[in-house]
Formats: structure tokens, C-alpha cells, sequence
């Protein structure tokens, strides 16, 4: 069940997404609703993954998970990403509430040629931060502003983040949400995502026990 909740957002602001469609969707993990939002103010699009009662006044499971191609469709053991998202849908539905926001933004932003691009600088011995940025680019392009406003259309208002990482966190309590705590996401890595995982503790400030 969705109820707006646009009370939650700061005065002044304009929800700049629409909700286009809602269906059901069975995986292996258990029966989740999917639905798909679009952005007012550019060509990007979002998919959303929830289960469960939406309630502004119950502190809810959520996950912004930026898409990860090689992760999570090609199950590459070169980062995290496949198996966060998997941990994500099987504590939401053993906690039988809670929503995932899928954000196309590829390569923390840079879309999936140039994360493909960064990939090879990697194999020639660059991190993750100094690939992005010898190809020209932000060492995190991402924006999670829309993300926090297709939390609140859902009806959310106090949230539960699963996330390891603290600037985005940050986004979404700026953005309005009230973050009632953080839930860490970490899992199991195998030896490729070592020097990945490293980086993003060292030099991205990520929460991690690495």
C-alpha cells in the first residue's frame, strides 16, 4: 500500500518525479511490488523494489542502490555491489517492510562505457578514485536528491538506511528524510574486490570493516 507523503519534504520543495507504474514482482528472495518513476527535469529513470505497509511514522528499511551492471547482472566479483543488493532484498523481506531505489547512475555516475573505460586504467594498476579521475571525472558524480523524493512520494518519512556509505546518508537527511539509523550492508568479498574495497575505506570514507 503507497500513501504520498509530501508533508515530509522541506517547505518550498517541489517533488520533481512521477510515479508511471506499479506491478508485482515474485523473485527467489520472496514477493516484492516493483514500480517505475521518472525524473520531471531530465531524461533519467528509476526503479523502485518494496514491500509492505509505506508509513511515515514507522522507521523503514530503505536502500539506494546505484546500478551496477557488471555486479549485479554479470555477478563480477570485482566490487560488492551484486551481493549488497541481494543482502538488501533478503533483510526487507525478513523484516517484511522496507524499499530499494535502484538510481541509474552507472560507474557512481559515469555511465557504463567510461566505467568500462576506468575498468582497464584499473587493470594497469589505477584505484577506483584515480581511474575516474584521469578520465576526467568527479570521483563521485552521483545526486540523490530525486532518490529522496520517490521515498517520500512512497509515503516514507523516517528511514532505516542500508548503506555503508556516509555522504549519502548525509544526502538523504539534507534532502529531509529523518534517519533513524544506520543498517550496515556489508558481506562477503572475494580477493578481486580487495584493492576496491580498500579504496573506497581509505579514500571515500566508506564504513567498512576492511
Amino acid at each position: 500500500m503507497l500513501e504520498n507523503n509530501h508533508d515530509c519534504l522541506p517547505k518550498n520543495h517541489q517533488i520533481s518525479v512521477e510515479k508511471v507504474a506499479v506491478a508485482n514482482l515474485p523473485t527467489a528472495v520472496g514477493e516484492f511490488k516493483i514500480a517505475g518513476y521518472r525524473s520531471l527535469i531530465s531524461d533519467e529513470e528509476f526503479v523502485v523494489l518494496f514491500k509492505g505497509e509505506m508509513k511515515a511514522e514507522v522507521p523503514t528499511l530503505v536502500r539506494i542502490h546505484s546500478q551496477c551492471l557488471t555486479g549485479d547482472v554479470f555477478d563480477s566479483i570485482k566490487c560488492d555491489c551484486g551481493p549488497q543488493l541481494q543482502k538488501a532484498m533478503r533483510l526487507i523481506e525478513t523484516e517484511g517492510r522496507g524499499a530499494i531505489v535502484y538510481q541509474q547512475q552507472e560507474g557512481r555516475g559515469i555511465g557504463i562505457i567510461n566505467k568500462i573505460r576506468a575498468y582497464a586504467l584499473q587493470d594497469e594498476g589505477a584505484d577506483t578514485v584515480e581511474a575516474n579521475e584521469k578520465l576526467g571525472f568527479e570521483v563521485d558524480a552521483r545526486n540523490y536528491q530525486q532518490c529522496a523524493e520517490i521515498l517520500f512520494d512512497l509515503g516514507l518519512c523516517k528511514v532505516r538506511v542500508m548503506s555503508n556509505n556516509p555522504d549519502k546518508i548525509e544526502a538523504l537527511e539534507k534532502a529531509g528524510l529523518q534517519i533513524a539509523e544506520r543498517v550496515p550492508i556489508e558481506v562477503e568479498s572475494q580477493e578481486p574486490a580487495a584493492h576496491y574495497l580498500k579504496t573506497k575505506k581509505e579514500k571515500m570514507g566508506h564504513l567498512i570493516n576492511f
